[in-house]
């Protein structure tokens, strides 16, 4: 049996691979990628490499995850490198816990190779901090659920120090907004929206909780950032919302130095 290396192809730009990624793509002997696996990137597999998309367009799989799991054990029976390649970074939303359990289930030799997840290009793009530690307390990766009983996580629980980034947030931003309006964050939290990040078509358009409805879709893959971080002058952010919450609660409102 071979090995299988889940690797992370990043958010697009190749210069953002890690070395241990660009070396195993030259060794590979066949690589399974997704769809949004940028071209670029898919120019440093190694020539001789047999390159199958396993990739989701428009809705439509080319394959189903039971035939994504079978044919990496079938190729790990055929070849010594064999390569899955994913977008970003393969923990995050990237089914890669399905394939892991099916490897290990047929004693199947892997390893992970992790990537720039899309979120740090983001932040990247939009020359913003997801850590802020003057505007932000935490930050939390999800994704927009249109389903009826909507995500896993406790919208509740947000407030204006969490910075929420939130991945593939579909075409609907009016929805997003209402999400987020319901679970108590103020309409004027501002929110960045990306494109493409690092991308030769990378979008970078800045906005509010409130204004999200108007907004004009991106093309995808597109992510949001919202809480405070997202403001231009954070400085500025960070004394009236500091003057509102102190107001809130009675206290007496100070100025930041």
């Amino acid at each position: 049996m071979g090995r299988v290396y889940l690797i992370g192809a990043g958010p697009g730009d190749p210069e953002l691979l890690t070395l241990k990624a660009a070396r195993v793509l030259a060794e590979a002997d066949v690589v399974l990628h997704d769809a949004l696996v940028s071209r670029e990137v898919l120019a440093r597999i190694s020539p001789r490499a047999e390159v199958i998309d396993v990739g989701k367009r428009c809705g439509r799989k080319l394959f189903t995850q039971d035939e994504i799991n079978a044919l990496l054990v079938s190729c790990a029976a055929s070849y010594d490198v064999v390569v899955r390649l994913k977008g970003g970074d393969p923990s995050l939303f990237g089914r890669a816990g399905e394939e892991l359990e099916a490897l290990r289930r047929s004693h199947v030799e892997f390893e992970i190779v992790p990537g720039v997840t899309a979120a740090l290009a983001a932040a990247a793009a939009a020359g913003i901090s997801l850590t802020d530690r003057r505007v932000a307390s935490q930050v939390l990766f999800t994704t927009f659920s249109r389903k009826p009983d909507g995500n896993a996580i406790d919208w509740g629980s947000l407030n204006p120090s969490t910075t929420l980034v939130i991945y593939m947030p579909g075409p609907d931003y009016a929805a997003v907004s209402q999400r987020l309006t319901d679970a108590g964050l103020p309409a004027d939290l501002p929110c960045v929206l990306v494109t493409s990040a690092s991308g030769a078509h990378q979008e970078v358009r800045w906005s509010s909780v409130g204004a999200l409805a108007g907004e004009v879709n991106l093309s995808a893959p597109a992510l949001m950032i919202v809480g405070r971080v997202a403001a231009n002058q954070i400085r500025e952010l960070e004394e009236t919302f500091w003057r509102r919450e102190s107001g809130e609660r009675g206290l007496k409102t100070v100025s930041v130095s």
